[in-house]
């Protein structure tokens, strides 16, 4: 069944608005609308005949109005998804640019010096391999928001225990708390299900705790805290690290930002975790921010359907 626009939204919503009016003023003959008198004198035929009239040019101009309304916002809408596509190819673009160049730049080197030093050679080839890997994960986030984009109706929506994948991923995380010397306290009820796309879900709390072991600092404490406010469960990843600068925190959720890029660029970052945690969570129809917290460190929060 075809969706309907705004502008014929409202041009039924008013024409039906119109019409039980017009009914109820025929119907009732006398102002007081006390006694029923259907179409007992000719005036109440030229009353309708009037009402009709008037109605059906009054659907003129309102259909008329709404084709227009509904062309502006086609227009502006795809004036919008035009600039941001203009936008995200750039972004791309740029990203793309600097491990493409270093694989190029060391395989360049590699073939024109087959007599180089066997240590500088396998230098060389592991930051080959470090640019590639860093170059797949940012092909693999950049499909992943695009599929969340064009593809949602096609993801498959289950029940999912979130309590059980938020400890599978604290599980496989072990070896980066201890790297940092961060603690870790999951206070998640074990309750805590809700109807979504499982993959989805597990980029949304992986791409969140890995943020906070990469930015957060050595020797701090991140914490995982739900609470059930119906519909929703309102869940809190928190940490007492660093923080964002305030003039910055509201861009945290945008593509290919980041803080610190020359840290985020060594950590083989691709700017696209936070993005793909707001699109994911839209997607589930809850929602996400982050603010930064009174004793310091950042907090994440987000709401999703029970």
């Amino acid at each position: 069944m075809k969706k309907l626009t705004e502008g014929h939204r409202m041009f039924l919503t008013v024409m039906a608005i119109f019409a039980v009016y017009a009914v109820i003023f025929i119907i009732f003959e006398d102002f007081d609308r006390r006694r029923l008198n259907v179409f007992d004198e000719m005036s109440d035929w030229h009353l309708l005949l009037f009402s009709v009239v008037v109605m059906t040019g009054l659907g003129f101009l309102l259909y008329r109005y709404a084709k227009r309304m509904d062309q502006r916002i086609t227009t502006e809408q795809e004036e919008k998804n035009s600039q941001l596509r203009r936008e995200l190819t750039q972004n791309i673009a740029h990203e793309l640019k600097t491990p493409v160049a270093s694989i190029l730049g060391y395989s360049e080197t590699l073939l024109e010096n087959p007599d180089i030093e066997p240590d500088l050679a396998h230098k060389f080839i592991l930051r080959t391999h470090e640019q590639a890997s860093r170059l797949t994960s940012l092909l693999r986030d950049i499909s992943l928001l695009n599929k969340m984009e064009y593809a949602a109706q096609d993801l498959e929506m289950d029940r999912v225990n979130v309590s059980l994948l938020v400890a599978d991923i604290i599980s496989e995380s072990e070896h980066s708390f201890d790297v940092h010397r961060m603690t870790v306290r999951n206070c998640m009820p074990q309750d805590v299900i809700v109807t979504g796309n499982t993959a989805l879900l597990y980029s949304v709390f992986r791409n969140i705790i890995d943020n906070a072991i990469n930015y957060a600092g050595d020797d701090t404490t991140i914490e995982i805290t739900a609470r059930k406010n119906t519909p929703f469960w309102d869940i809190d990843i928190s940490d007492n690290g660093k923080g964002v600068p305030e003039n910055l925190i509201s861009r945290i959720f945008e593509r290919f930002f980041t803080v610190d890029k020359g840290r985020s660029k060594s950590l083989g970052g691709t700017g696209l975790g936070l993005a793909i945690v707001k699109n994911a969570v839209l997607l589930h129809g809850g929602m996400v921010s982050a603010k930064n917290a009174p004793s310091g460190g950042l907090v994440i929060s987000i709401t999703l359907k029970i």
